[in-house]
């Protein structure tokens, strides 16, 4: 499995190009659809599958031309189906932890509330894009409609849980850094670190 980082947009943005052979995914496309477009047509991708992790404006913008153009309907949780802005009938809405199985890949759905109520991540193999929710070295606001402070701290002890060598791909590249490890998060990250001790986290 081969993953590429899109920084696109004015937000420091990351859009996630996840390979096998020529089938692709994408997590969060937004911004810049020409560049998308242009990059699976360089590469002769397969695009299988688009994929949410909220429906924050900035992880989704433009994104339906995308999906108009190959025919697809993206995933996103019920709860964030709204916010996207998104037509219904270019999305697939679920709720709650899902298995998914979109041709080589088995997509593992976390549900990670806290950023907005149907904020998600999304784990393949030993890599989870955590969207707004977990970055290196902090966490998303919860001071937005449908944020909750107490359902973040939920989230993060959660990811906690996972394998020490499990790779996160954050959202955005606050500072140039989009990437990091669980392992580091638990032991560094000061947000994860109070959430899993319950001391002064809210």
């Amino acid at each position: 499995m081969n993953i590429d980082i899109l920084n696109l947009g004015p937000m420091d943005n990351c859009t996630y190009l996840v390979t096998e052979g020529n089938q692709a995914l994408l997590i969060d496309p937004a911004w810049d659809m020409n560049f998308i477009s242009h990059t699976l047509k360089t590469k002769n991708l397969n695009l299988l599958a688009v994929l949410f992790t909220h429906g924050h404006f900035d992880h989704v913008k433009f994104s339906q031309e995308l999906l108009k153009e190959h025919g697809l309907k993206a995933y996103i949780e019920e709860q964030d189906a709204n916010l996207s802005g998104i037509d219904p009938q270019y999305l697939h809405t679920y709720s709650g932890e899902q298995n998914l199985q979109i041709g080589p890949f088995a997509v593992h759905i976390i549900p990670t509330p806290g950023h907005t109520a149907g904020g998600v991540c999304i784990q393949i193999q030993n890599a989870v894009f955590t969207g707004d929710t977990l970055f290196p070295g902090a966490c998303g606001r919860v001071d937005l409609p449908s944020s909750n402070p107490r359902d973040m701290r939920k989230s993060l002890l959660t990811l906690s849980k996972l394998p020490d060598d499990t790779q996160i791909f954050s959202g955005h590249s606050y500072g140039g850094k989009s990437s990091s490890f669980i392992q580091y998060e638990r032991q560094h990250n000061p947000f994860m670190r109070n959430a899993i001790k319950d001391e002064d986290f809210i």
